[in-house]
């Protein structure tokens, strides 16, 4: 039966849609790869459609992104906190893949269960659509490569044919929901194929997903196909993002073996559509940073039992963190000390928590340049109306703030995002380099600060204080892993979390987002489904009330 939700009043025919997943790809680094002719295939996109620098979830990491980019929604929504997170409901830590080390430290067995069944299950919410959902349900042949989200309409049983897949089912023994066409490391293959993933090895990844979706496109298997290419990441994680050049030019080449089994590009371009994202950005660790020192007097949960002294938990994520109170009577009380904590350790620029009325806070830690905090909350609908607080909370003359670039509020204010928010703000948005220019906040070096730290702070999931980290410092994982010298990401700076957006050849290539208010130079991960979703006429789900 078709979808009901799928749109009658264009019945031209759409193209069937690759959806190529750079990770971590930098938006400079694409563009300097085009200019030294190393991925023709992404300069012909770019030169026939368009490029957008989209900004990622915050904490700007893997699985908070990647989820952002399957599902249109932030982490308000989707329920995906960070890479390592505290299940209150379990009282257990969960790892998605931090290192290997990491994983170890706190139970490779749980690690596995929770990235192969757990975050497509209980951690992502049922509520919310997928985009292998959203098309299974239009009758759309869907497909996908490795990738942390994978839940779609068919069930998949995991291959035991191979030693390491004999190993993994001990322990993993329960079939996976995903899209028609599902290829996840080794552990499922909806068909017999040539290629091999080695288990997900890094360096292999993209191989791996370029062979079986050139597979799927030469044998007609797919409408939909999402292409994963990881292996950028793991490069700039060990290299640093300069090195990025390599590894864009790697993933083009597997963009270019798909375009081949489509007839060759000139076929591939003319017949087929593109988008080609990255979940956020990567750059250069100079130094080590433990932020975990400094919250150690209030007795950090370990992997093991809860012992009577802990307190809280701490849950690092490279270039961000978050802490957890894990007895919620103690909230009022720790919470100032937690922050007062997190503002003196080391290596945090910022550290953001909301207030017992429900209000965001966003203050200046100790590698801050500049000092302050700013208060927001999402206004009203008469606020917002109002276009400022009505008095006495506007200013002592009632007058909004004045036209022109202003970085500090003293007192509270309706401000607009770029994103079509509403927000009442007060305080020093200089610490996350923001003006307000005709009532609109902008800020470059932290793009669409409010948004993303609301989004974050009210996850179901998130600890109860999260930290930024300044530029160049990184914090090190429950394995004690860092990546001095090399890339990393995860903080609330547009460093970590600017990536890119490609577009080409959509059915409504002019207006791809179809959201007049959106500013036209404002791109987020979260566009990237609804997107696809419009090109192939298929309604966004609802939001619930």
């Amino acid at each position: 039966m078709k979808d009901p939700r799928i749109a009658e009043h264009d019945q031209r025919p759409r193209r069937r849609l690759i959806f190529a997943v750079v990770d971590g790809c930098d938006p400079a680094m694409l563009r300097q790869a085009i200019a030294e002719g190393r991925a023709p295939v992404l300069a012909r996109a770019v030169a026939e459609g368009e490029l957008h620098e989209s900004v990622a979830a915050f904490p700007s990491v893997t699985p908070v992104c990647a989820t952002a980019l399957a599902t249109g929604v932030r982490q308000d929504r989707h329920r995906i906190p960070s890479i390592n997170w505290w299940d209150r409901s379990r009282e257990r830590y969960v790892e998605y893949g931090s290192s290997f080390q990491a994983s170890r430290r706190l139970g490779i067995a749980r690690q596995l269960a929770d990235v192969t069944y757990h975050l497509n299950g209980r951690h992502l919410a049922p509520e919310v659509e997928t985009i292998y959902e959203s098309l299974d349900d239009a009758g759309i042949r869907t497909g996908g490569t490795t990738f942390l989200i994978t839940r779609g309409r068919h069930r998949h049983r995991l291959a035991r044919d191979r030693v390491a897949t004999k190993l993994s089912a001990a322990l993993l023994r329960a079939p996976l929901m995903g899209p028609k066409e599902l290829f996840f490391a080794d552990l499922v293959a909806t068909r017999e194929t040539p290629c091999r993933s080695r288990f997900g090895h890094p360096g292999m990844r993209d191989q791996h997903a370029g062979c079986v979706s050139a597979h799927l496109v030469e044998h007609d298997l797919v409408d939909f196909l999402l292409l994963s290419l990881p292996d950028n990441d793991t490069h700039s994680h060990a290299h640093g993002p300069a090195a990025q050049l390599e590894s864009i030019e790697a993933a083009d080449r597997e963009i270019a073996r798909v375009a081949e089994a489509a007839g060759g590009l000139d076929r591939f371009f003319a017949e087929w559509a593109l988008v080609v994202a990255s979940d956020h950005s990567h750059t250069l660790v100079e130094r080590r940073t433990d932020a975990r020192a400094a919250f150690e007097p209030f007795g950090i949960t370990g992997p093991g039992a809860r012992k009577k002294r802990d307190r809280i938990a701490y849950c690092p994520a490279n270039r961000a963190a978050m802490v957890y109170v894990l007895d919620p009577a103690e909230r009022p009380t720790l919470l100032p000390q937690l922050v007062a904590a997190g503002r003196g350790a080391p290596g945090v620029e910022l550290v953001v928590w909301r207030d017992e009325d429900g209000t965001g806070v966003i203050s200046a830690g100790e590698d801050s340049a500049e000092g302050g905090e700013v208060r927001f909350r999402p206004a009203t609908d008469d606020e917002a109306a109002a276009g400022r607080v009505p008095a006495p909370t506007a200013g002592a003359d009632g007058a909004p703030i004045p036209d022109g670039p202003v970085a500090d509020v003293p007192e509270e204010q309706v401000l607009r995002d770029r994103r079509g928010g509403t927000w009442v703000v007060s305080g020093q948005l200089g610490i996350v380099g923001g003006t307000v220019v005709d009532g609109v906040l902008r800020s470059t070096s932290h793009p669409d600060p409010l948004g993303r730290c609301w989004s974050a702070l009210t996850c179901v999931n998130s600890g109860d204080v999260l930290l930024s980290a300044a530029a160049g410092a990184e914090f090190p994982d429950w394995g004690g892993i860092d990546h001095v010298g090399g890339g990393s990401h995860g903080s609330l700076r547009a460093d970590d979390a600017v990536g890119i957006l490609i577009l080409h050849g959509l059915h409504d290539q002019d207006d791809p987002r179809g959201r007049p208010e959106l500013a036209p130079d404002a791109w987020s991960i979260e566009d990237a489904t609804p997107i696809i979703r419009r090109h192939f006429g298929v309604d966004t789900p609802k939001s619930p009330l």
